[in-house]
C-alpha cells in the first residue's frame, strides 16, 4: 500500500448480503461497538444509494476508542454488490485489515 492509498482510503466490492459482516468486523477492530442499532441505520441509509452517483453513497461513522473512520456505501443498481471506500485513517494495520476484508467479501466459494 502506497502512501496515496492510505490518504485516500480503501477501496472496492463486495456482495450486498455480506455488508452487515463486514460492518461488525470493520467496527470491531477500531473498538466501536456495532450493535442493531447502527445496523438498522446503515441498512436504511443504503436503500437509495447508487455507486455511479457521488453525491448518492452512503457515509457511516465508526467512531471507536482507538480508530476513527469513514465507510462510505453505495449498492450497484441493478446488482448484488456494494462498493465501499474506508477511510479516516492513516494506521497502515487497519487499513490493511479493511482491505483484507473487502478482498475477502467479495470472493464467493463455490462447493
Amino acid at each position: 500500500m502506497v502512501e496515496s492509498d492510505r490518504a485516500r482510503g480503501i477501496e472496492g466490492w463486495f456482495w450486498n448480503e455480506d455488508v452487515q459482516p463486514f460492518m461488525a468486523l470493520l467496527a470491531r477492530y477500531a473498538n466501536y461497538d456495532f450493535d442493531g442499532t447502527d445496523w438498522q441505520a446503515v441498512e436504511v441509509g443504503l436503500e437509495a444509494t447508487d455507486d455511479e452517483h457521488p453525491d448518492r453513497w452512503y457515509s457511516y461513522p465508526l467512531v471507536g476508542s482507538d480508530h476513527h473512520l469513514e465507510v462510505h456505501l453505495a449498492k450497484a443498481v441493478g446488482g448484488d454488490e456494494v462498493s465501499v471506500r474506508v477511510a479516516g485513517t492513516s494506521n497502515h494495520e487497519l487499513l490493511l485489515r479493511a482491505d483484507t476484508l473487502i478482498a475477502a467479501f467479495a470472493t464467493r466459494l463455490v462447493a
